[in-house]
């Protein structure tokens, strides 16, 4: 068995979807639900053997320890995070307790857990920390793409709290021998994606007729990873990596952030097209930029090729098109994650 946490989450619950669609494997799903995570993700999953959900909390240790001594995983995957930069900025308190406290709590009961496991079991477990690309900084537009061993420089609250857990992981294995591997992606987009994030909540706002809010001169630059292409990516880690080594995983797919809308209005133009004939591209608007933003990231993932044989299988195109049938598609869960609350945070952000 596996243990993923976060696995209700964006990734963590498109990784669990494929594990068990792909994997004899069980996997023990340990996700907090907070406002990301949603079990209406995981619905096809309610009367399957092989997938053991539990509601709770990676900072509670006794019911980590719980959990490792009774199901025995020979692997832990961790999702488990607070993601979103905006509300870091407006909140970061939340990212230090789940990112960096949490995380450490995370650690120490697996320490304990796999220095209790036999010397073969020992040699065969796996911490996998799955992180971002945003603790590397910023690049100007003439820079290389961030490598595994560039220097952290983390500009947002997110992003300073995801650096520090993966410094709290590499010490672990450095002191402790824990064999850990460490992934930092680029942008993620894809099914099940919480409407937060740039690309489903252009898509939806658009089909609802609202604006299309966009930061600045929406030059930002940003690499995009369909997120399924993460998943299969994990999987290799997870198989073959390294212990101790990172591996960056991104999408070879860099798209100014008004590019990725544009490109969202020209596919909703074919697939859905607005009942007045107008263009969705006459929804944009340019909103205020938010604080400390970064103005590119692109990552090298070269390593993870080289090494273990990955590559994206979707073109950003194609990702795209996929994403955006299936937020067409799928209406019923779409409507359970826009609560009340959710609509006033993005109307209280966005000045709408």
């Amino acid at each position: 068995m596996i243990l993923v946490t976060g696995g209700a989450g964006f990734i963590g619950g498109n990784f669990v979807l494929d594990w068990v669609a792909g994997s004899d494997e069980p996997v023990l799903n340990l996700d907090k639900l907070t406002y990301a995570g949603n079990l209406e993700t995981l619905a096809s999953l309610q009367q399957c053997a092989g997938h053991v959900f539990v509601q709770g909390d990676i900072g509670d240790g006794a019911l980590v320890a719980q959990l490792l001594a009774d199901h025995k995983p020979r692997a832990v995957i961790n999702f488990a995070a607070e993601s979103h930069v905006d509300r870091s900025i407006h909140g970061p308190a939340d990212f230090i307790q789940t990112n960096i406290v949490g995380t450490f709590n995370l650690l120490e009961r697996v320490r304990v857990y796999w220095s209790e496991l036999s010397e073969p079991e020992q040699t065969q477990f796996r911490f996998l920390h799955v992180s971002t690309d945003e603790v590397y900084g910023s690049l100007q537009p003439d820079e290389a793409p961030f490598a595994e061993r560039d220097p952290y420089e983390p500009n947002s609250p997110y992003a300073a709290s995801k650096a520090a857990s993966d410094h709290l992981v590499r010490a672990w294995h450095h002191t402790y021998g824990l064999p850990v591997l460490t992934t930092n992606c680029s942008n993620n987009y894809g099914p099940f994606h919480f409407p937060e994030k740039l690309i489903p909540l252009v898509i939806l706002n658009a089909l609802a007729g609202k604006p299309l809010p966009v930061y600045g001169d929406g030059q930002q630059v940003r690499d995009w990873l369909y997120v399924k292409d993460h998943c299969a990516a994990l999987r290799q880690v997870l198989e073959a990596g390294r212990v101790g080594e990172t591996y960056n995983i991104g999408g070879w797919n860099e798209r100014t952030n008004l590019h990725v809308v544009q490109a969202i209005c020209t596919q909703l133009d074919e697939l859905r097209p607005r009942p007045d004939g107008h263009h969705y591209a006459e929804q944009i608007q340019f909103v205020a930029d938010r604080p400390g933003h970064d103005r590119r990231y692109a990552i090298d993932a070269r390593k993870v090729a080289n090494e273990l044989g990955w590559r994206p299988a979707q073109t950003f195109e194609s990702g795209l098109r996929e994403t955006i049938t299936w937020y067409l598609a799928n209406p019923e869960w779409i409507s359970g994650v826009t609560s009340g609350s959710y609509r006033d945070w993005v109307g209280l952000h966005y000045g709408q």
